[in-house]
């Protein structure tokens, strides 16, 4: 059962909008669609409390950079006396299409510096999590230069339509478990 929701990005008025930070958005918009608490600091972590289904919910942010994701991921288990397996992890991912959203239980990092973190502070690979697509890369840039960038007024309106869809599923995922949610929601539009 998940309890805790942690949307990865890097901290700081520089990152704002930027394709890495899609992870606090999607929080953002769960706070709305929740009415999530004013949010508290902890050391590694900004959390705001929420209640779904008459449960509580910890919706998260790392106050890190993305490659300290696990400090928040493993204080957020630490301090609510969670499982690896309660906490979702919402993420960015370039081999996706932008708009595309996949659940999936467990795996690798696949490259992803702040999954990469959460795997080694939590030692294991067994929580769930929601990457976000935000490919193709195109040739002409690098990896960090177009995760770093900001979305392109083009891009804008999938990017919306995606961040709703995100946190529908989310919020369907609390209440009808992992399984039916990537069944209804992993979708790839290429």
């Amino acid at each position: 059962m998940i309890k805790a929701i942690i949307g990865l990005g890097n901290i700081g008025e520089k990152y704002q909008g930027s394709r890495h930070n899609v992870g606090f958005e999607v929080i953002f918009f769960l706070g709305q669609e929740l009415k999530s608490s004013m949010p508290a600091e902890l050391k590694y972590s900004t959390i705001s409390n929420a209640d779904y289904q008459d449960s509580p919910i910890y919706l998260v942010k790392p106050t890190t950079m993305m490659n300290g994701s696990g400090y928040s991921a493993r204080e957020i288990l630490e301090s609510y006396e969670l499982k690896p397996d309660n906490l979702m992890v919402i993420v960015d991912d370039f081999n996706l299409p932008l708009g595309a959203i996949r659940f999936r239980a467990g795996g690798s990092a696949g490259g992803h510096n702040g999954l990469e973190s959460i795997i080694e502070e939590l030692q294991t690979e067994d929580f769930p999590r929601l990457r976000l697509g935000i490919g193709p890369i195109p040739d002409d840039i690098n990896e960090v230069d177009f995760v770093l960038a900001k979305f392109d007024q083009k891009e804008q309106s999938e990017l919306n339509k995606m961040l709703g869809v995100a946190a529908e599923a989310v919020i369907f995922a609390l209440g009808h478990g992992l399984e039916l949610a990537m069944t209804k929601y992993n979708y790839n539009p290429a």
